[in-house]
């Protein structure tokens, strides 16, 4: 059950000292800071939202069908924002500073922990995945079979030295990451975030263009609207788009640090669903124009569709501008996903310290072997793909519905609703079977 909003002069969720300074890593209150705006949330928390997950929406059409799979990938916009208002409501009843303090008033110091240690996890396997898609677009890759896919630099200036892979994700981490990912507040990085967007919003205008241009020429065949189910394999397959889809809409580790710094606290419930509504739309018209462009050839990542002749004029160029735009995406999504990460981690480690901001030695030894750890796992260790999307998709899944179901159920403040309560439980049942397929496709088939 969604509460209504809160009016103009309502209770903050959190005190004005928390926004300036508190220990989500905001900068000290003796710089001059008025609060964030609606627009700038927004963008931080929709750029917290779509990432590399995007890229694997066409494929679940392919597996659902066109009528279900948008139905349902409405659906889980929905449910996303009946978990965060539990969220947002169970920690204004404790005047909880961050996800973790509401967490460990529900369930004590193990409940805090498992909740920034799930963070850890999932942040860490979901940058590393943004560092190989980033690698493999600009600098190739070699896939099992020997053949080699050119990278947009590699194919604008051959082979060299310079841009292997190694040298591209040297050059990108200290030209872009390191200091994009030293900004102590959230709302710093506003205007990446709506960089951000808008180059995810050029990647469904170049799509939806391409696939207007074939559709006039008659090049595109009617879509599947429905999955085609003939026995158990086929059936089976239906529920390996469920972790996509449970997982496309989290952000919940970045609600309390950006509504720490809001100028008016009363607009952190209509920042979460103009949020969702955005990527709802950017997530729907990828969707349907991916999936309608490619049809039965879309690959799990449709990103790689685009690496051949898309059989219109200038095919080559805008291959390249949809993949160029979306690694400027990623390399701008990279830190304010980051930005949760360090914090976490910092709460895993130092639990009694002072607040990350007010340390900065701290703050730059945790940033700099944060860095290192992603780069270094993303350079040098092997399959990283299939650990990171098991453990990502189970982390991912317990931050975004079982941890916000679990504070309704143990309700130790007495303010759930019978509705809260059956909701609760329809989101850890969703989140343990989207988990249990997570696990079977990971061992046994080798794909989500």
């Amino acid at each position: 059950m969604v509460m209504p909003m809160p009016t103009e002069g309502s209770e903050p969720l959190l005190p004005r000292k928390q926004r300036d300074g508190g220990d989500d890593g905001a900068a000290s209150s003796h710089d001059h800071f008025d609060g964030a705006s609606f627009s700038g949330a927004v963008f931080n928390l929709s750029t917290t939202i779509v990432g590399a997950g995007i890229m694997a929406l066409p494929a679940t059409m392919k597996v659902l069908g066109l009528v279900p799979g948008l139905i349902l990938v409405m659906l889980a916009a929905v449910l996303t924002d009946a978990s965060i208002e539990l969220l947002v409501r169970f920690s204004r009843a404790v005047g909880a500073t961050s996800y973790g303090e509401a967490m460990g008033d529900a369930f004590g110091a193990f409940g805090r922990g498992l909740l920034q240690l799930c963070v850890v996890v999932n942040n860490v396997g979901v940058m590393v995945v943004y560092m190989i898609i980033i690698g493999d677009v600009l600098s190739g890759k070699s896939s099992s079979g020997g053949v080699h896919h050119h990278g947009v630099i590699e194919g604008w200036f051959g082979p060299n030295r310079w841009n292997g892979r190694f040298s591209i994700l040297v050059i990108v981490t200290l030209g872009v990451f390191t200091p994009l990912t030293c900004f102590k507040r959230v709302d710093s990085l506003k205007y990446t975030s709506a960089l951000s967007v808008a180059l995810a919003v050029v990647f469904v205008v170049i799509t939806a263009g391409i696939t207007t241009i074939k559709l006039m020429r008659g090049q595109i065949p009617m879509p599947k609207l429905f999955p085609d189910v003939h026995d158990w394999s086929s059936t089976w397959r239906l529920f390996t788009a469920a972790p996509v889809l449970v997982t496309a809409y989290i952000c919940h580790y970045n609600v309390h640090p950006i509504h720490n710094e809001l100028k008016d606290h009363s607009q952190i419930r209509p920042i979460v669903r103009a949020s969702l509504l955005l990527c709802l739309a950017v997530y729907t018209t990828t969707s349907f124009f991916g999936f309608l462009l490619f049809g039965e050839a879309t690959l799990d990542d449709v990103l790689a569709n685009f690496d051949s002749d898309l059989g219109i004029p200038y095919s080559l160029v805008l291959d390249d501008a949809v993949r160029v735009s979306y690694v400027l995406h990623l390399m701008l999504v990279f830190p304010i996903v980051f930005h949760a990460l360090r914090f976490n981690m910092d709460g895993l480690l130092f639990p009694s310290a002072r607040p990350l901001s007010s340390d900065n030695r701290r703050f730059g030894a945790i940033t700099a072997a944060l860095l290192t750890v992603i780069f270094l796992a993303a350079n040098f260790v092997p399959n990283i793909w299939d650990a990171f999307q098991f453990t990502g998709a189970t982390a991912a899944v317990a931050i975004a519905y079982i941890f916000p179901a679990g504070m309704a159920l143990r309700d130790r403040h007495g303010i759930a609703t019978k509705g809260d309560k059956y909701l609760a439980v329809f989101m850890i049942v969703l989140a343990l079977v989207a988990n249990g397929v997570a696990v079977y496709s990971d061992a046994c088939l080798g794909t989500f």
